[in-house]
């Protein structure tokens, strides 16, 4: 398989995590030292392990649960061991007991590991930025 299509397979994974809420295939599809800088927050989460914590504490005391999530208009750029993946997301979530529906834009970067036999070639997300939707686009 083409590294292109391994990131997007990999990209859709994550996002398919995502969306039915299995917290153990979220999160290992980022390394250790991933960072996420989320628009909602005032500040970035510098490791998984933060925005794990931070995932837990919404789900214990928000009720956070995601009911769907659909990536579109994906793009990948490559740059040897890293590459960049773009794409729209639309999510819906339930806090507080309420339904929350987001348009948004988010860029994941993704590095191939290399430095063990069973991990080689395996491309995991390493820094997630998620950005609010331009005013005034139409949904994907």
């Amino acid at each position: 398989m083409h590294a292109r299509d391994q990131v997007l397979h990999a990209a859709a994974e994550l996002v398919a995590a995502f969306a039915r809420n299995d917290r153990e295939a979220y999160f290992g599809a980022f390394s250790t030292d991933a960072s996420f800088v989320f628009y909602t927050l005032d500040q970035p989460l510098l490791s998984r392990d933060a925005y794990q914590a931070l995932w837990d504490r919404w789900r214990a005391e928000e009720g956070f649960e995601v009911l769907s999530c659909t990536s579109s208009n994906a793009f990948v750029s490559l740059q040897g061991d890293v590459a960049v993946f773009i794409h729209d997301v639309a999510t819906e979530l339930r806090m507080q007991g309420e339904q929350h529906f987001s348009q948004e834009r988010e860029t994941i970067v993704f590095r191939r590991q290399t430095s063990s036999l069973e991990q080689q070639g395996l491309w995991l997300a390493c820094h997630e930025h998620l950005s609010a939707m331009p005013e005034g686009l139409p949904p994907p």
